[in-house]
């Protein structure tokens, strides 16, 4: 049984590490101009920003913003960005406009960084679970005699509701008011799409491989259809949460380990089923936010411009702000 505990927590440790410490990246190219209506009359020392609809923030935006011209100037300039056609010609007579992309959501070639960063820790945990297979190895056989020496009557039913906690965290701290990464509907649509993944995984391989299990020996041990759902749902709160909060993504990852930690001491499965299960849930929540394309929540919005003057006394400043559907 310790011989199991080490390799899962080692596997389980090096792959927090890396999947953690490897955050998406963005990239933001600054750039100041002037802006001008459609005769080319400009506004003097205006300063123009440009943010590209980020798929991951519920109010999709681009913010203009106009400072230091007195406020009897803003009344013939404020319908300047009322096409969104001519909204980038009309206003950037100098430089171009500061563009921030997401990268990490975008780009999701075979080749991105991206997808390789989503490959990591499921090739991590299938390699190990694999290598548990080949012929010379028994480490299966390994971890069920020191599971029948130390603990032969263990008997716990934990797992079956422990799989789905972290789903759970996320809906309750939601409730709470702790906003997530995603709102209800987009997080929602992730959700089920990592669900049908691990499904469809699961029950093939399962059907395909046909390995008995070590207690009842009916042929649907391989993988582990319980930490499969334990890993992908620590997968779906760490994507949810762990940017606010490293302990989010530990305290997910922890109940998913304790999940498949328990499908062994319940002689449930082998250790391969277990290894292989976490790097099914783990690749099936990485592919669904790789593949999102953001667009519930997002109906009847429209592209809206508002216009928000304020005056302090001595300068004037108007805030455009542009909703791209």
């Amino acid at each position: 049984m310790f011989l199991f505990l080490k390799r899962l927590l080692s596997v389980l440790a090096l792959t927090m590490f890396i999947t953690i410490s490897l955050k998406a990246q963005s990239i933001t190219l600054a750039s100041r101009g002037k802006i001008g209506d459609r005769e080319s009359n400009t506004l003097p020392r205006a300063n123009a920003v440009v943010i590209e609809p980020d798929p991951t923030i519920d109010n999709e935006k681009a913010v203009i913003s106009a400072r230091t011209f007195t406020v009897e100037k803003t009344k013939q300039y404020d319908g300047i960005f009322n096409n969104p056609a001519s909204m980038v010609s009309s206003y950037a007579l100098d430089d171009g406009p500061t563009f921030q992309k997401n990268l990490f959501i975008k780009n999701i070639s075979l080749k991105s960084v991206a997808f390789r960063r989503a490959l990591i820790a499921p090739v991590l945990f299938t390699a190990a679970g694999l290598s548990t297979l080949a012929d010379d190895n028994d480490d299966n056989y390994e971890v069920q005699e020191e599971r029948n020496k130390y603990i032969p009557n263990f008997r716990h039913r934990a797992d079956d509701y422990l799989q789905h906690a972290p789903i759970m965290i996320v809906y309750g701290l939601n409730w709470l008011g702790v906003k997530g990464k995603n709102d209800f509907a987009n997080r929602t649509a992730i959700l089920i799409k990592s669900e049908m993944m691990v499904g469809i995984l699961t029950f093939s391989l399962k059907r395909i491989t046909a390995v008995p299990r070590p207690d009842t020996r009916e042929l649907t041990s391989f993988p582990s259809g319980h930490t499969a759902q334990a890993f992908a749902a620590a997968t779906f709160m760490a994507r949810e949460y762990g940017h606010k909060n490293i302990w989010y993504s530990i305290g997910a990852y922890s109940v998913a380990t304790g999940v498949g930690a328990m499908r062994v001491m319940n002689n449930r499965h082998w250790i391969s089923d277990v290894m292989v299960g976490a790097g099914i849930g783990i690749l099936s929540t990485n592919l669904a936010y790789l593949t999102h394309q953001y667009r519930w929540g997002n109906k009847n919005k429209g592209n809206q411009t508002t216009v928000m003057p304020s005056y302090d006394g001595q300068t004037g400043m108007v805030n455009i702000i542009h909703r791209i559907n």
